[in-house]
C-alpha cells in the first residue's frame, strides 16, 4: 500500500528529486509570508485542518518565508494584508515558487504540509482567515 507522501500520490508540479522552480499562475498561486507572522499563520492552519492544509512550502533562506500554495488563477481575487504578497499571473507578479521534493535533500526547501489527493492546494477563503487571526494576535 502506497503512502500519502508517495511521489506517486503527488501533483506532476512536484519533481521526483531536489527541487525545482515553478511559475506562479500555471499549476498554483502562491501567498509569501515571512518570519514569525508566516510561522503563526501555518501553525492556525494546520491546527484548524487537523494538519490537513494543503500545500505549504518552507524556504529556509534568511528571512525563513512560507509559501501557500493556492488553486491556480485565485490570489489575486483576494485582498491580502501587509506581510502576504500574492504571486500569481492576475495579481502581475512574474514570480517563480521553489517546489521541494516529498523525500530526499531538498535543501533549502522543505515541505511544512504536503498537497495530497483529498487537499490539492490551500483553501483561499481558510488561508485568508487565518492570515487575519494572526495578525490580530500579534497587534
Amino acid at each position: 500500500m502506497e503512502r500519502k507522501s508517495s511521489p506517486a500520490l503527488m501533483p506532476d508540479w512536484v519533481p521526483a528529486t531536489g527541487h525545482a522552480l515553478r511559475h506562479a499562475g500555471i499549476h498554483f498561486d502562491a501567498i509569501r509570508i515571512g518570519g514569525f507572522f508566516a510561522e503563526h499563520v501555518a501553525y492556525l492552519l494546520m491546527e484548524f485542518t487537523d494538519f490537513r492544509a494543503g500545500p505549504i512550502v518552507r524556504e529556509y533562506t534568511g528571512e525563513e518565508y512560507h509559501y501557500f500554495l493556492l488553486p491556480p488563477q485565485t490570489a489575486a481575487g483576494h485582498v491580502w494584508p501587509a506581510g502576504a504578497r500574492a504571486l500569481s499571473r492576475q495579481a502581475g507578479a512574474l514570480a517563480f515558487v521553489g517546489v521541494p521534493a516529498v523525500a530526499g535533500e531538498t535543501y533549502p526547501l522543505g515541505w511544512r504540509s504536503l498537497p495530497t489527493r483529498e487537499v490539492p492546494f490551500v483553501e483561499v477563503e481558510l488561508l485568508q482567515e487565518m492570515v487575519a487571526r494572526a495578525a490580530s494576535a500579534l497587534r
